[in-house]
């Protein structure tokens, strides 16, 4: 699973998705609710999450 995923750095919404499989409603919905990371807009349009908060997500199992 962490295979597709960079070392470090940031990745967007449908790379997230990959290795995190939940639909995109359910992921904006976990943020708003504080399950999930919250993004890093980098601009108006584009959201990016931090690997390392990924990886972190995905070994808690939740």
């Amino acid at each position: 699973m962490f295979e597709s995923l960079p070392t470090t750095g940031y990745v967007r919404l449908p790379v997230v998705l990959k290795v995190y499989p939940v639909s995109k409603s359910t992921w904006w919905a976990g943020i708003k609710s504080g399950k999930y990371p919250a993004g890093i807009k980098l601009s108006e349009r584009v959201t990016a999450w931090k690997v390392e908060d990924i990886r972190a997500l995905i070994q808690q199992g939740v």
